[in-house]
């Protein structure tokens, strides 16, 4: 599980390295470029049936991590073997890719760190990073790390700098980010004054001494010359190979509770010499140092002890043991936290009890200062109601004098008032009587306005005939009189023809006695036309006749008679 917890931190930084959207997914064509480099580098055989079918084109989008997860899991990760492969190959692989996206050193060339140093910075932090994604490395871890590189440099690092520079690089998020770190360690805010190359050194050193490995030189078994060799340490062995690159394996050295480790002193050119017994062989090395051969010895040391109590590594023990500590510290401080909290809520507590006994003792002082008002309030009170009923007793026995003399002269007057009622009871009677007869006379009177109502009804109706009459009358008048100006100018414009009428005239005259006696009778026929609508009617149609030019007569007593038909028979019957 250490072993995957491991592998899966480098694969993080690869997946999103390749998320150039941010969005959380990875295209498919990437992702099986990604896996067929870590089969590559992982040593594992490839399974190209089961990538195909793990990435098939059928379905459309890319792939979040929580997709990928299965596939890496199933084909990769459960078959990858412990000493198979080379890890910082594989690391090398993860660190390309991420690099290339995240990590920016100065274009200038002014970095404190290579390329190859920032790589295995980048190691050492996901060593000691938390088991948390996103990764980041909490400040103590942080110190611990720059500490180690500095005394390998013999620098002194100042804690107060150290604190103050890492808590602005990390504010709210917990720890600082693999990039964060490498631009605080190119940032040379920390390691002033000191060459590129004392930090490279001294970053090979701790990586070496964190990923426990590095050259020794190793006497053989059969030939019993010495050769160099690139060892890496497990609690369960110590592996070694011709090179760093670790693509040939000479040999392992099992460790466990039976072995054990001594210096040997120098001998056949070698110096700094200490062996490994096992119980079946001793192993002889020489170191390059007298401190190489300390950090060993010890280490190897550490790695039997571990082996016997079942433990991994060292410095992964030790990371632990920083963790618990750490939370230790953290649930120390949380809990002094709490106490403080807890101390300050009895302390409020207890003032507000305080102030609330102040203001009972202050409401007790006011109750009973409103408890002797009110005593004394309530005794002039009862004062003022004796004095007050003492004379409303003696005012009514003064008014039950008053009254008993009232009441004799109240008796009186009820027998006067008895014989009055007696009287008006006779002259109710009698006005009952003349109220009936008042009722029918109303009656009789409502019945005769009714009468006359309806007769007025009636007047009105027929005085609104008389006026519609009257109207019409009124506007046959005007119309005459139109067509009287229209005959007068009609007159005007013919007097040539009045002239022969006038002779015409003299030829009737004989006959105008008579036509006058028709106009009269006309004129009687007119005035009964008043009383009788429908007659009237009748003589109005027959006089609205159109009058033509050469019916017309002039009226000897200065009138225009209308034209009649009977006297305009008459008149041509005489001509």
């Amino acid at each position: 599980m250490e072993l995957r917890a491991e592998l899966l931190k480098s694969i993080w930084y690869a997946f999103t390295a390749l998320d150039v959207e941010k969005s959380g997914k990875v295209s498919k064509s990437q992702l099986k470029v990604l896996s067929h480099n870590l089969y590559t580098v992982l040593r594992i055989p490839h399974d190209p049936v089961a990538l195909e079918e793990h990435f098939r084109d059928d379905d459309d989008g890319p792939v979040s991590s929580q997709g990928y997860m299965p596939y890496l899991n199933k084909y990769i990760l459960d078959k990858v073997e412990e000493g198979a492969f080379v890890k910082e190959t594989f690391d090398e692989l993860c660190w390309t890719l991420t690099a290339k996206k995240n990590y920016k050193p100065d274009r200038n060339g002014n970095s404190v760190v290579s390329h190859q140093d920032a790589f295995r910075l980048w190691c050492l932090f996901n060593f000691l990073s938390e088991d948390k994604y996103p990764l980041v490395m909490v400040p103590d871890e942080v110190e611990y790390l720059l500490k180690k590189i500095c005394a390998a440099m013999n620098v002194e690092l100042s804690s107060c700098e150290l604190d103050e520079g890492l808590w602005q690089e990390a504010p709210g998020q917990g720890g600082l980010t693999v990039w964060q770190f490498l631009d605080v360690v190119n940032s040379g805010r920390f390691l002033r004054g000191v060459e590129r190359e004392a930090v490279s050194m001294a970053v090979e050193e701790v990586y070496q001494e964190l990923i426990e490995d590095g050259y020794l030189w190793k006497k053989g078994q059969l030939r019993r010359t010495w050769s160099e060799r690139w060892f890496t340490l497990k609690p369960s062995a110590l592996s070694y190979y011709t090179s760093e690159e670790r693509k040939e394996k000479k040999g392992s050295i099992p460790l466990d509770k039976h072995c054990c480790v001594e210096v040997l002193p120098d001998r056949d050119g070698k110096r700094c010499m200490f062996c490994v017994k096992t119980p079946s062989r001793t192993y002889e090395m020489s170191a390059a140092d007298t401190r190489q051969r300390q950090e060993w010895t010890l280490a190897i040391q550490t790695a039997i002890r571990l082996q016997a109590e079942g433990k991994k590594s060292l410095h992964k023990d030790l990371k632990q043991k920083r963790r618990e500590q750490r939370e230790q510290r953290e649930q120390r401080k949380a809990a002094k936290e709490e106490e403080t909290q807890r101390l300050k809520q009895l302390q409020e507590e207890k003032e507000r009890k305080l102030q609330e006994l102040e203001l009972l003792k202050e409401a007790q002082r006011q109750a009973e200062l409103l408890l002797r008002e009110e005593e004394e309030r309530r005794r002039q009170q009862h004062e003022h109601m004796q004095r007050t009923l003492e004379i409303q007793l003696r005012e009514a026995e003064q008014a039950r004098a008053s009254m008993q003399a009232e009441m004799v002269l109240k008796e009186a007057e009820a027998e006067r008032q008895r014989k009055r009622i007696v009287e008006l009871e006779e002259m109710q009677g009698r006005l009952q009587e003349a109220l009936q007869q008042e009722v029918k006379a109303r009656q009789d009177e409502e019945a005769v306005r009714y009468a006359q109502a309806r007769l007025l009804a009636e007047e009105e109706e027929k005085l609104k005939e008389l006026m519609k009459l009257k109207e019409e009358q009124e506007e046959y008048i005007i119309k005459t009189q139109m067509e009287k100006q229209v005959l007068k100018r009609e007159m005007e414009n013919k007097n040539k023809c009045l002239e022969e009428a006038q002779k015409q005239l003299e030829e009737v005259r004989v006959n105008r006695q008579r036509v006058d006696q028709d106009v009269m009778a006309a004129q009687r026929k007119l005035r009964q036309a008043s009383t009788n609508v429908k007659h009237w009617n009748v003589q109005m149609n027959r006089l609205m006749h159109p009058i033509e030019p050469g019916d017309k007569r002039i009226n000897t007593s200065g009138g225009f008679a209308g034209y009649h038909p009977l006297l305009s028979r008459r008149d041509s019957s005489l001509k």
